[in-house]
């Protein structure tokens, strides 16, 4: 049977990646300026951060629609014999519900839904994992009866350079965002149980980029040896440090550096960076 891996825009995998695991990818969508914009087809996330600063408003984002997927789903479906979708989680966009919805369409031994319950390259991984096993011949029930397993495996976590955004987004408060201007606290925001709560409050940016170190070094003897992907929304320097890091704590370790999309540009703000990974 010929499986079509498909994911969004939110799984934040470089193009080469996409391309290489033969990965469909669906846009979602950002709106600024009385514009709305294709993630990862009209904008990148630079792009977006400097219409910020020219605008002074900050973007919108939006998932996929039930309509948009059953054409997506109808399309593809003439390319392949069955589909697996993994997007950004159930717990963090309707977009999950609208694929869900749009799969009634379709007989039931078409198309499987995967709760990625994550965001960025946490989804990026099991989107990998998926082709993985697509690789070794397995169908699309056995996918996703595999990637499900991993989904708690997950580890997710980003380093918060400014809460501006969060708090435009509504979801921080003012006073968290002073007292972070305040006190210089780069949060460490995590996945947990596909929400994002807050895991550490570090002095400092670089207190933060070491603390996250700290962490995939207490997991390296459990550590999938996949991929540790670095993805961030214009943290370039940043990246540099910390894979350089990375490769002298994991020497053998594939380490892929991705860059954050429109959508999670939109609620994270400029120089947030993260270290994703896949425990055992």
């Amino acid at each position: 049977m010929k499986i079509g891996i498909i994911t969004d825009s939110t799984c934040d995998l470089t193009k080469e990646l996409l391309e290489e695991n033969n990965i469909e990818e669906l846009p979602l969508y950002v709106t600024i300026g009385g514009k709305t914009y294709q993630d990862g087809v009209d904008i990148t996330s630079k792009e977006l951060y400097a219409l910020v600063d020219k605008l002074g408003e900050l973007p919108k984002s939006a998932g996929a629609s039930i309509t948009a997927f059953e054409e997506y789903f109808a399309n593809y479906l003439e390319k392949y014999d069955q589909l697996v979708y993994c997007g950004i989680g159930s717990k963090l966009s309707g977009t999950y519900q609208s694929a869900v919805k749009a799969k009634e369409s379709f007989p039931d031994d078409k198309i499987y839904i995967i709760d990625s319950a994550n965001l960025s390259s946490g989804i990026g991984l099991l989107v990998l994992k998926a082709c993985k096993f697509r690789d070794e011949g397995k169908t699309g029930k056995e996918i996703k009866e595999e990637v499900d397993k991993i989904v708690p495996n997950v580890r997710t976590q980003f380093a918060i350079n400014t809460l501006k955004y969060m708090h435009m987004g509504g979801r921080c408060s003012g006073v968290s965002r002073l007292l972070s201007i305040t006190l210089n606290i780069k949060p460490i925001i995590k996945v947990i149980d596909g929400g994002l709560k807050v895991g550490k409050k570090p002095i400092g940016y670089q207190r933060a980029l070491k603390s996250m170190l700290e962490d995939i070094n207490n997991d390296k003897d459990r550590l999938d040896t996949d991929y540790v992907m670095v993805t961030h929304a214009a943290g370039d320097s940043d990246a540099v440090y910390l894979k350089a890091e990375l490769k002298k704590m994991l020497p053998n370790q594939r380490v892929c550096e991705t860059f954050a999309g429109g959508v999670i540009a939109t609620h994270c703000g400029p120089r947030t960076i993260g270290i994703l990974y896949i425990v055992k």
